[in-house]
């Protein structure tokens, strides 16, 4: 039986959420598989709106198990604080599994993630300061605090010293900040664990185990394929994988478990922080987008940057993540415009790209070229089936859709679980 990966195929806040919780009804598992609370999905069921940022879409679907996977980092008292605040809206995290082998953020890593950005001033990666980058740091360094740490005290202790015996030789030498005690630390970390103990497990074998018995397991990341800390706009890019890649890596999966991979694609573009963004608009336009799309961070508030939609972004995302499907969201929020730009290739200096710039400093240069596609006035908010649209607006999919190498198979035509339109089964 399958298991499907959904991947951002920008830059993050696609709408990731949104398709997570559609195919909800469909799935046994859930699993995130990358990234800490320094990411979000935004799900809306009825009139009632969830912010999700470590949990697991699947959470708020009372058949499916929700998995938190090897490859997240997590702050536990934000995971704590999340279950917390949908226990007190009706909704159970009783199923809720979380990888042994899942690295924690501690709160070393939250104060050198603040004073670093700082530091670099103008430089600055425009990082969410949750201590995400620096606890992937010191995984990749050997020197990471995981979960199943919380299972034995004596370890615990001895991670926490040996961190904060360099860490605080920073902070305190180098940034003039105050030193973190580790006995503080210990008792805080020892407290969780007494409630996330009984739902630590192996999850890379319980996943096996699942797909081995037919059960549908779908694996969703965080941020977006241009945020990949190897295949996206590096430096300005999150600390982990979220493209297909990483899935695997992250739950546990061996690739030739995957079936199908849905790359979520907006009908524009948007990213937040810092970072190359050839298609942005930074005029009445670009807040205009802004304002009619709701574009602010979940996770932080910040306002997301707004662009027009980039075909070559989306035709990275389908070679590097091998894309299987689109699911795209936001179609609705285009609705009104006489006009509207698409980006199908960069100017770099006096030549054209259609492909993404291999060089950092050519594509911090790279200006867009625009096709005009016809616009329409219509509300598709109601419409329940592709025929419904108006027909510029099927134009627009179908001409988004052939520049990005990648059937649409879903459209998001506004916020709510029941507006989407399924041209064909993501399943």
């Amino acid at each position: 039986m399958p298991a499907v990966v959904l991947v951002g195929a920008q830059w993050g806040d696609e709408g990731k959420g949104k398709a997570t919780d559609l195919l909800g009804g469909e799935v046994d598992y859930v699993v995130r598989y990358q990234g800490g609370n320094n990411a979000g999905h935004t799900v809306v069921i009825g009139d009632q709106k969830y912010a999700l940022h470590l949990l697991p879409t699947g959470v708020l679907s009372p058949d499916v198990v929700p998995v938190i996977g090897n490859g997240v980092v997590i702050d536990p008292g934000v995971l704590l604080s999340e279950i917390d605040g949908l226990k007190e809206r009706g909704i159970t995290c009783e199923r809720l599994l979380i990888s042994a082998s899942a690295h924690l953020i501690m709160p070393h890593h939250k104060a050198l993630d603040k004073v670093t950005e700082r530091y670099l001033g103008k430089a600055r990666i425009g990082t969410t300061g949750r201590g995400i980058g620096p606890a992937y740091g010191d995984k990749i360094a050997r020197m990471g605090v995981r979960v199943q740490d919380l299972l034995d005290p004596g370890i615990l202790g001895k991670k926490i010293e040996v961190a904060l015996g360099e860490k605080n030789q920073v902070l305190t030498k180098v940034y003039n900040r105050r030193g973190i005690d580790p006995a503080q630390v210990l008792e805080e970390y020892l407290g969780y664990a007494e409630r996330l103990t009984p739902h630590i497990a192996d999850t890379s074998l319980v996943l096996s185990q699942a797909l081995d018995q037919g059960k549908v397991v779908l694996l969703e990341g965080g941020q977006g394929t241009l945020l990949d800390i190897d295949h996206g706009t590096y430096p300005f890019v999150t600390s982990s994988s979220p493209t297909s890649g990483g899935a695997c890596v992250g739950a546990g999966v061996p690739p030739n478990r995957l079936t199908r991979v849905i790359g979520i694609l907006k009908a524009y573009t948007t990213r937040v922080g810092s970072g190359p963004f050839p298609t942005e608009l930074t005029d009445d336009m670009g807040e205009w987008l802004r304002q009619t799309g709701g574009e602010y961070g979940v996770t932080t508030g910040r306002d997301r940057r707004c662009g027009w939609f980039d075909a070559i972004i989306a035709r990275y995302a389908t070679r590097v993540n091998g894309l299987t499907d689109f699911f795209l969201t936001k179609l609705d929020v285009l609705s009104g415009l006489e006009r509207i730009p698409v980006c199908v290739a960069y100017d770099v200096d006096g030549t054209r790209h259609e492909e993404i710039p291999m060089t950092q400093t050519d594509f911090h240069h790279a200006r867009p070229i625009y096709e005009e596609l016809p616009g329409w006035d219509e509300d598709i908010t109601e419409a329940k089936s592709f025929d419904d649209l108006p027909k510029n607006a099927q134009d627009y999919v179908r001409a988004l859709e052939e520049m990005s190498g990648a059937p649409i198979s879903a459209i998001g035509v506004g916020p709510g679980r029941d507006q989407t339109l399924t041209i064909r089964p993501l399943i």
